[in-house]
């Protein structure tokens, strides 16, 4: 799969699973705009890019700040990657409650809605929504903080109803519903879900022909042990 001459812009590029879907997006030719909340570290993502032959730069970006959404300045897109997200665990507070629904479920409809202009004068637009098995209905597996689940339905409601309303476009809202999952680990049956997996689905959808719209991928689970 090549994908030479396309713009990407991948959130929270500057770690983990959003790191490893920048350079995966890079490895395929794609340029790629790599952005996350400090400066130093979508710039270690470039550097990593750069070494590896491929083509980057990048920006800071706040998705639970408005005004750091609305301070993004960007003249042409193609794939939209929404991936940053901050993760809630079992005990949190107030303001890590806010931050996290804001960044999580607002964050994802403002900066979307800000590149949509630039994704209907593309040839191939794609938006890509890393979500998590926590925005399913009745799915109860994580440990993640309430709240959590509650900013990634926010996220998954946006994604289903986008998907319908862009899809007369050619526009392709492609969503995940992983588990928690592993950065490293082996890949093979019994295993815990590993990043690796989970961005070579992303990788998948975004290279099938404009025919295909596939709106989600779900994963089974590992059963909670006793």
């Amino acid at each position: 799969m090549t994908l030479t001459g396309r713009r990407v812009l991948v959130t929270g590029a500057g770690r983990d699973t959003g790191r490893k879907l920048a350079l995966a997006f890079a490895a395929g030719g794609a340029e790629v705009l790599a952005t996350a909340r400090t400066k130093a570290a979508a710039d270690k993502t470039v550097d990593l890019i750069r070494a590896a032959g491929g083509t980057a730069s990048s920006a800071v970006l706040d998705l639970a700040d408005p005004a750091s959404i609305d301070a993004l300045r960007i003249e042409r897109l193609d794939i939209l990657v929404n991936s940053g997200a901050r993760y809630l665990g079992a005990v949190a507070g107030p303001a890590d409650i806010a931050d996290t629904i804001a960044g999580v479920a607002t964050g994802t409809v403002l900066l979307t809605q800000r590149m949509l202009p630039l994704l209907r004068a593309s040839e191939r637009p794609d938006i890509v929504n890393l979500v998590s098995a926590t925005g399913e209905p009745g799915q109860h597996r994580s440990a993640a903080h309430a709240a959590y689940y509650a900013a990634k339905h926010a996220q998954a409601g946006y994604a289903e109803i986008l998907s319908e309303r862009l899809r007369p476009e050619g526009i392709r809202v492609i969503s995940l519903f992983p588990p928690d999952f592993v950065q490293d680990g082996p890949r093979e049956a019994g295993a815990t879900l590993t990043a690796r997996s989970v961005v070579d689905c992303v990788m998948f959808a975004v290279g099938q022909p404009r025919d295909c719209f596939i709106r989600a991928f779900c994963f089974e689970q590992l059963a909670l042990r006793p």
